[in-house]
């Protein structure tokens, strides 16, 4: 008898709902097109279901018209981007995660001071970019300890550190602490950049490790916080998948297994993980046991929209 072990929480967190309920929102108001500055959240069906809508999705906010509605995604963007649309005649709406923009405030309080930041993420993610951008001149970009251990400033009293909202919380703590080593004088943020949501779900899916030989992460290539949880699975010994969607899973990753861990990214839907259980029950799987490691409730408002 095959058992399925559903790691909650797992999908939406409350940044993502507030997003996809800004896109339909403005769809609502306004009627299509409504631009969109990158994907809304970084998970294909969610986007293709707003693009059947009205949304378009656009990397370049020149090549949308002058006048046009345009919404800057959950990840944030430059404050360049603002001037930009601003220039356009664009009617800006900002769908960023409300922790993001945390981050953002705190980089803009750094920079006021004079303060380098070194910001812990992916420097090609497009929150990095977004977050970078507070304060170009002073930010420097680290990825791994490596990076962290060679890196340099130029006042090691006057430095502070900053991470990405969707990063491992271990790999985290590895960097910081390292530049901590170096920097006595480091300033650090009261409370964890990386997400509520982020942290929850790598501490559901560590949780279940324990009992399962295989785990599935329900998210899309691109969705950073997907891609931690399936590294934090394979850390703790159990082989895990990162599968878009049911059509990913396959047959044979089952054999001999008696017990599949799933959890999802931050930005999958449950549309999506219910159609990998029923799949996985295709598969043998007879049994299905819910995990609820975390509560979750939180919610974001979304901003005033007039029409």
């Amino acid at each position: 008898m095959k058992t399925l072990v559903l790691a909650s929480p797992r999908g939406f967190c409350a940044g993502v709902t507030r997003a996809i309920e800004i896109v339909e929102k403005a769809l609502e108001i306004w009627g299509p097109p409504i631009y969109v500055k990158h994907e809304i959240v970084h998970n294909q069906f969610v986007v293709g279901q707003l693009r059947k809508k009205g949304a378009i999705f656009v990397e370049d906010i020149s090549e949308i018209p002058s006048g046009s509605h345009v919404i800057f995604s959950a990840h944030g963007v430059p404050p360049t981007t603002f001037d930009e649309a601003e220039r356009l005649k664009l009617n800006v709406t900002d769908a960023t995660c409300p922790l993001v923009t945390k981050v953002h405030k705190e980089a803009r309080r750094y920079a006021e001071k004079g303060v380098e930041i070194l910001y812990i993420g992916h420097r090609d993610h497009v929150e990095a970019i977004g977050t970078r951008g507070v304060a170009p001149e002073l930010t420097t970009i680290v990825e791994s300890v490596e990076e962290a251990s060679a890196v340099k400033v130029n006042n090691p009293n006057k430095v502070a550190v900053l991470t990405q909202t969707t990063l491992s919380v271990d790999d985290t703590k590895e960097i910081q602490d390292t530049l901590l080593n170096r920097f006595e004088e480091l300033q650090t943020p009261r409370k964890s950049d990386i997400c509520y949501a982020t942290t929850n779900r790598q501490t559901a899916i560590k949780q279940i490790c324990s009992e399962v030989e295989l785990v599935l992460v329900v998210g899309s290539s691109n969705s950073s916080n997907s891609n931690r949880l399936r590294e934090v699975a394979n850390r703790m010994g159990v082989r895990s998948y990162l599968i878009n969607s049911q059509h990913d899973i396959e047959e044979s990753w089952l054999d001999g297994i008696e017990r599949v861990g799933m959890t999802a990214g931050a930005s999958t839907p449950e549309e999506i993980i219910e159609r990998c259980i029923a799949r996985l029950k295709e598969l043998g799987v007879s049994n299905v046991e819910e995990r609820q490691i975390i509560p979750e409730n939180v919610t974001f408002n979304i901003p005033k929209m007039n029409g």
